[in-house]
């Protein structure tokens, strides 16, 4: 029996998911030093929690995509709803670091099971001149999401336990499957042949590179065991990567990575800067929570609090950014966006010292929240507007995996320049393990002549975020102009012509077809 369904409720259900699958990428931040307190382990070991998730997360994200062209985008964002749901289950039960660690993994895959099908179903449910307010939405969810996890980790630890920012997921999950299941559409599925061996080289390279990335400072980047050191670690990972793009470019079969996708200027460009955010946006958490909570004696609700600016403010612009990205150039929303981000970290961190007035700190940190919003809806935009809804899944499992991979380098540069910076600061500081008492938990602040040194690492490493926005900036400026759809091809792809105009440039809106809506319907529809 055929039904309609409407494209807005089904994208409300994805992203209800896709904001908790997004909040756990940063959600573990706040919570750090109380699970290197309770647990009894060092700064290095709490931050695989988070790189284990954000691994597990990326890698996948190519293959999984297909899997959701293959058996249909619900069937397989339900499955990782469900994966992701029991692993978080199994994470608040964890009762050493090595198990948390172990479980975060799995919620990761499960977390890469559901990602590229929410990106998917918008891009083959709406009309081509609606899709850049539905991507502002599902650009602006991501954005939110990344900045509430730290706040609402400080709330859930300080009130329940660390415990609690993964037993939260559970009943959250619970109503996102029954959401999805009922307002989601079962979609015209694809055949396509799955590169088992592409998902083995770039799983081994990323693995070895983030592994000699993050654990580089613990052996003094030298030997690791016998002959194996951590360069040769990094090295060998790069080598392996490489060979996967020469693989997926000589593969005839089905590349798990369609190179013929970035030939799209704007695809290309949309993925590099994407992955510059999920870098910065990764590694700008961790040392503004190990400030507030360790430098400055603060507990995980205070802290979360001090992030309250930015997403308040995000929240209440994100709905008129993802209305502007259809009416201006999508280059220039990004290219503000971006700026405004570097300016208020770089602000921040000339401004985090032992003895600021708190209060101070919450006027960059409001102007963060103008600048995230404006990043992702322009961003998601310009890179699926011109993709056949063929290569939806396949398309969205490229830009996903890339802004993964950037988080997945960020957390392990962020952990590489937190124990160097305090190294260099604070000679023999000992890993962190020795700030896991006093002030970790809102116990104190640090002795006067530590203090300094500690703050003076966390501002330096702040940078790092500061750079990956500010050359995402420039990355942007070589947007080219945005094209004007003007129908749905017979195959149900897009026809784009030149003229100036449409969705994401001034000028003449775009002249979709009064049908495409239908179109879409009759083809979930069908499939029902």
């Amino acid at each position: 029996m055929e039904r309609t369904f409407k494209p807005w409720p089904a994208l409300w259900a994805l992203v209800f998911g896709f904001f908790m699958i997004l909040v756990d990428s940063t959600i573990v931040s706040i919570a750090n030093p109380a699970i290197l307190e309770d647990l009894q382990t060092d700064i290095t070991a709490v931050l695989w929690v988070t790189s284990a998730y954000l691994l597990a997360y990326a890698v996948p994200l190519l293959i999984t995509g297909r899997l959701g062209d293959r058996f249909g985008p619900k069937r397989i964002y339900l499955t990782g709803l469900v994966v992701f749901t029991l692993a978080s289950l199994w994470c608040g039960f964890s009762g050493d670091i090595g198990m948390l660690i172990a479980a975060r993994a799995v919620q990761g895959f499960g977390a890469a099971l559901m990602t590229p099908q929410t990106m998917a179903v918008i891009t083959r449910i709406f009309p081509p001149n609606q899709r850049g307010t539905a991507m502002g939405l599902w650009g602006a969810v991501a954005g939110i999401a990344m900045l509430v996890g730290p706040i609402l980790g400080g709330v859930l630890v300080d009130g329940l336990g660390w415990e609690w920012i993964f037993f939260v997921n559970v009943p959250v999950g619970i109503v996102a499957f029954f959401l999805a299941l009922r307002l989601v559409p079962n979609l015209e599925t694809h055949q396509h042949r799955f590169d088992w061996l592409g998902v083995v080289l770039s799983g081994v390279g990323m693995f070895l590179v983030v592994f000699g990335i993050q654990e580089g400072e613990t052996y003094d980047w030298g030997t690791i065991t016998g002959p194996i050191t951590v360069w040769g670690l990094i090295i060998t990972g790069i080598v392996v990567l490489a060979g996967f793009v020469v693989w997926q470019a000589v593969n005839k079969a089905e590349p798990l990575l369609p190179l013929g996708l970035f030939r799209d200027r704007n695809f290309s460009l949309s993925n590099v800067a994407i992955s510059l955010v999920g870098l910065a946006i990764t590694a700008m958490p961790l040392p503004l929570a190990f400030y507030y909570q360790i430098g400055r004696g603060l507990d995980p609700t205070q802290a979360a609090l001090m992030l309250l600016p930015m997403a308040v403010v995000s929240g209440v612009m994100a709905p008129f950014i993802g209305k502007l990205t259809d009416r201006v150039n999508p280059k220039w929303v990004a290219f503000a966006g971006f700026t405004i981000v570097a300016s208020a970290l770089a602000w921040t961190s000339l401004w985090l010292t032992p003895d600021t007035d708190l209060w101070l700190l919450l006027l960059p940190n409001a102007l963060l929240g103008v600048g995230i919003t404006g990043v992702f809806a322009p961003l998601g935009s310009s890179a699926t507007r011109n993709l056949p809804r063929s290569q939806a899944g396949a398309g969205s499992g490229v830009y996903n995996m890339t802004r993964q991979v950037g988080s997945v380098l960020g957390s392990a540069a962020i952990t590489a320049l937190l124990n160097a910076r305090l190294a260099a600061e604070l000679p023999g500081y000992g890993g962190g393990a020795g700030f896991g008492g006093e002030g970790a938990h809102g116990g104190g602040e640090l002795p006067p002549q530590v203090a300094e040194g500690f703050t003076a690492a966390m501002s330096q490493s702040l940078w790092l975020s500061v750079i990956g926005f500010g050359v995402g900036a420039l990355v942007v400026l070589f947007f080219a102009k945005p094209k004007v759809t003007v129908a749905w091809g017979g195959n149900g792809d897009s026809a784009e012509s030149g003229a100036p105009g449409g969705s994401g440039a001034p000028g003449a809106p775009a002249a979709a077809p009064k049908s495409s809506n239908a179109d879409a319907a009759a083809e979930a529809a069908r499939a029902e």
